[in-house]
């Protein structure tokens, strides 16, 4: 039978790209802290509709998911850009979307408020969403979360900028055969505490002068993991906490996918908890024998006490 398997960060709705800092490599702080993510690119994509104000955005058949092009002759970049087009003046507008890969065009006709013309829908521009700090580097300030990539509908997300903020896990939905759980959260504070600089397909990196305390473990070579006993570092309430899990399967270093290990969980606490692996929880360190190893990337759908670990190596060469 063919598995079902989810990444475990959650995105919502809610510069160019700088090289990460040199690692010093071979001593990292394993974090487990849930943070949160705001990555840009340069597209806008209608979100939802205004309660009150969204019927002109239905009827010219504008719809949630749509990628705004063009608003006239003027390309859009940003939300500002859309509010620069609707401020040039004009009681129609012409909209090119992108829909399903295929450019089409709409004909709106703003709504007249006291703030000026409105469409009528909610923007998003890029991708936010929490997830777990996997290492930090505290000779450098460099570190990595997620142990995966962003994807937007057409692959990774083509990050332009982006920003890391401390967050809070607010609930906890416990996850089930067919149904991933996850972790719920918010941000703590609208000030960033650091940039985020790059978004690969191993994770996501930055660099912070604020850091997260702890004891710096070795990194371990690919030859010390074994199947057996290891261990989670994870925050779904409160503080940080480490949890059993056990290694069931090792699978090439090669491996592009971000599967290096399968694992299960076996602690009783995070079990009750969370039914095991819940989305939010990608980036989690895995720790075995005193070392940093990796971090938890999937979960299997149809069994959320077993999922997928990327190996931290693979992690720091994307970072470097």
């Amino acid at each position: 039978m063919k598995r079902h398997i989810s990444r475990l960060s959650i995105f919502f709705v809610l510069l160019t790209l700088l090289p990460v800092r040199t690692l010093a490599a071979q001593h990292l702080v394993p974090v487990g802290q849930v943070i949160g993510l705001q990555l840009y690119n340069d597209t806008v994509t209608v979100a939802a509709y205004d309660d009150v104000l969204g019927g002109a955005a239905k009827a010219a058949g504008l719809k949630i998911g749509d990628r705004i092009v063009k608003i006239n002759d003027m390309s859009i970049t940003s939300a500002e850009d859309v509010r620069s087009a609707l401020d040039s003046g004009g009681e129609e507008f012409h909209l090119t979307v992108s829909r399903g890969g295929k450019q089409r065009a709409v004909t709106l006709t703003p709504t007249q408020t006291k703030d000026g013309p409105r469409m009528g829908v909610f923007l998003r521009q890029g991708i936010a969403g929490i997830g777990t700090v996997t290492w930090y580097d505290p000779d450098t300030g460099a570190f990595g979360a997620l142990g995966h990539g962003v994807c937007d509908s057409t692959g990774l997300l083509n990050m332009t900028r982006g920003s890391a903020y401390e967050a809070s896990v607010t609930e906890v939905k416990k996850g089930k055969s067919g149904d991933p759980g996850q972790l719920k959260g918010t941000a703590r504070s609208l000030e960033p505490i650091a940039p985020l600089l790059r978004n690969t397909a191993q994770g996501v990196f930055g660099v912070t002068t604020r850091g997260w305390r702890g004891e710096a473990l070795p990194v371990a070579e690919y030859s010390q993991i074994h199947t057996g006993t290891a261990s989670i570092r994870a925050q779904t309430c409160g503080q940080v906490q480490e949890y059993s899990v056990e290694i069931l399967k090792i699978y090439p270093q090669t491996r592009s996918d971000c599967r290096n290990f399968l694992l299960k969980v076996t602690d009783p606490e995070l079990l009750s908890t969370t039914g095991g692996i819940v989305q939010g929880m990608s980036g989690s360190p895995i720790l075995q024998y005193g070392h940093l190893i990796g971090a938890v990337t999937h979960v299997l759908v149809n069994d959320p006490t077993v999922g997928y670990g990327i190996y931290i190596q693979n992690m720091l060469d994307a970072a470097a």
